[in-house]
């Protein structure tokens, strides 16, 4: 029970990332490679905060801020310079991986000994008792389940609150920017601040999910971005599946239902006795599968309907 509750406490907190690369890739139609600094800055900046005895709350705030800045230069690259946006992004990227060694002073932080957001939940499950509970039949930790409860309630609140945001004059402007941005300029708009905006929220959503990923597992590193894109666009395209409409709202909830249910396929993977080295090759092969299968199912229905309206006019 211990390793699904973490799957689907890491799930959830990469459905942040999930909800971050939705906005520049799916909203703006932006190739954003800054998520991948952004994930290892959030974490960088959490910790150095956390090691200097700042708060949970003040080093993930802070966190995010600075995710926000790096995808606001991304946008100024973009817009001001007109420098290509996938292009942009690398630069970004590529800057912050010596940025975020020196906010770190070192490859690897250790935040065991620091109070984090984990300790602190694991502080509320004691004013339950903490030990353990009986779900479904099988132990579960207290302390886990805690965690579990915040995080939870967390995403859900970003969820609404992008939901709300987007309904907004200016959120409906950035989403119009990304559906056309010579009508925005036309309506006498600018794109470039919306797009500039845009990329800020995506960043500091992606850098937040890397602050408690860091606090959650203990350690920030400065490679532990790697791969983390792959992972948001992946749980943004099992989201679509899973909803199977674009309304929307089922479409940022099928974000984060997409990033649980990826990190328990990998789980499950893990558990099945699968090489931890190999982790990256199974990721590679979901996302490949994520591409591939809803557009395979699609043609299938498609000529079934056409043989069955064949067979009908026959």
């Amino acid at each position: 029970m211990s390793l699904l509750l973490g799957a689907l406490i890491i799930g959830l907190i990469l459905a942040l990332l999930s909800l971050g690369v939705f906005i520049s890739f799916r909203i703006f139609h932006f190739p954003d490679m800054t998520a991948e600094g952004s994930v290892t800055l959030g974490a960088a900046v959490a910790a150095a905060l956390l090691m200097t005895g700042h708060g949970p709350l003040f080093a993930t705030s802070a966190a995010a801020l600075a995710g926000g800045v790096a995808g606001m230069l991304t946008g100024i690259l973009h817009t001001r310079f007109r420098i290509n946006g996938l292009l942009a992004g690398i630069i970004i990227m590529t800057a912050l991986y010596s940025v975020n060694l020196h906010v770190m002073g070192r490859s690897n932080v250790p935040l065991m000994e620091v109070s984090t957001f984990a300790s602190w939940s694991a502080g509320i499950a004691g004013y339950f008792g903490g030990g353990t509970l009986l779900l479904f039949n099988r132990p579960a930790s207290v302390e886990d389940l805690t965690i579990l409860g915040i995080t939870v309630t967390l995403v859900i609140a970003v969820v609404l609150a992008l939901f709300a945001f987007f309904r907004t004059h200016l959120g409906l402007a950035m989403r119009a920017t990304g559906d056309n941005d010579q009508m925005v300029r036309a309506l006498g708009a600018s794109d470039s601040i919306m797009l500039t905006a845009g990329l800020a929220l995506s960043n500091a959503l992606v850098a937040t999910a890397g602050a408690l990923l860091a606090q959650y597992q203990g350690f920030a590193d400065v490679q532990m971005g790697i791969g983390m894109l792959v992972w948001g666009l992946a749980s943004v395209i099992i989201g679509e599946a899973l909803v199977g409409t674009s309304r929307f709202g089922y479409v940022l909830a099928g974000a984060v239902f997409g990033s649980v249910l990826f990190r328990l396929l990998v789980a499950v993977a893990l558990r099945w006795g699968l090489d931890p080295n190999d982790l990256k090759l199974i990721t590679a092969v979901f996302v490949f599968a994520a591409l591939v299968l809803p557009g395979s199912f699609a043609n299938l229905r498609r000529r079934a309907q056409q043989r069955a309206t064949g067979g009908g006019r026959a």
